[in-house]
């Protein structure tokens, strides 16, 4: 018996402690939204996040885009080919790219870029008391430091997705017409007849949900950040970690809203 009630104790304050935490980000992120109402706005620190986050994470972007289309022609092909359907290779991977991969790939590889660097930087701040000065100088550090870059990473993730959709489309394009022999105007033609609007605007929305996560995680962790050089790491590991499950868990609830049968 008393290992029962042991063994539930425990679980039951995982239990709690998990709602605490859910309740903590949730609180930070109206706080955060709640701020666009009120001025003043820093449009310096807006504008030079934009850069930070969509402009630099541009290529790591791109590069996967790039890669993942090309495998992903080589992939369905071989698996079209036991069914006679090769054909369906450039409308697969238009679909898939613009749907699924554009955006988690994309959100993923801007998650492992951004939300380590803006915990660390925050926490850095806080480390070095330079979040205390902006509270001693009437700075509010949540309209400073969280609202730019969480504003800025949900404007701009949605245009890295298109142009990561362009370059995996690109990608299966050149390995399909280079390596499995379709013809350049009947690929672009597949794709261009399979493909919706709903598709493409679906992935975008995807990519502002999942740059709204992945900027919040890391202005929260940063803000939670522990003491010393180990508290910083912690925080920027904890950013990371955090931004990529809720990328895939939103991901999967945001399909089930907007493809489910």
């Amino acid at each position: 018996m008393t290992l029962i009630s042991s063994v539930l104790g425990t679980i039951g304050a995982a239990v709690m402690g998990a709602l605490a935490a859910v309740g903590r980000v949730v609180i930070f992120a109206l706080n955060t939204v709640s701020h666009l109402l009120r001025p003043p706005f820093y449009w310096r620190e807006f504008l030079a996040a934009l850069v930070q986050i969509g402009w630099l994470s541009l290529p790591v972007v791109g590069l996967t885009a790039l890669f993942t289309g090309g495998a992903l022609a080589l992939q369905i092909y071989a698996g079209g080919s036991r069914f006679n359907a090769e054909a369906v290779v450039p409308s697969i991977v238009a679909i898939g790219m613009v749907r699924e991969l554009g955006p988690v790939l994309g959100g993923l590889m801007v998650a492992a870029r951004v939300a380590s660097s803006i915990a660390a930087e925050i926490g850095t701040m806080k480390v070095t008391e330079q979040i205390d000065a902006m509270v001693t100088l009437s700075t509010d550090p949540m309209k400073y430091l969280t609202l730019p870059r969480v504003l800025a990473a949900t404007v701009s993730v949605p245009l890295l997705v298109a142009v990561g959709d362009a370059i995996g489309i690109m990608g299966g394009y050149m390995v399909g017409t280079t390596r499995l022999g379709f013809n350049p105007a009947v690929y672009l033609q597949n794709t261009a007849d399979f493909l919706e609007t709903w598709d493409v605007v679906s992935g975008m929305i995807k990519g502002a949900a999942f740059g709204f996560i992945v900027a919040l995680m890391g202005c929260y962790h940063g803000m939670q950040s522990g003491r010393g050089a180990q508290g910083v790491g912690a925080a920027t590991k904890s950013a990371v970690v955090a931004a990529s499950v809720l990328i895939l868990a939103a991901n999967y609830l945001l399909t089930e809203v907007f493809f489910a049968a």
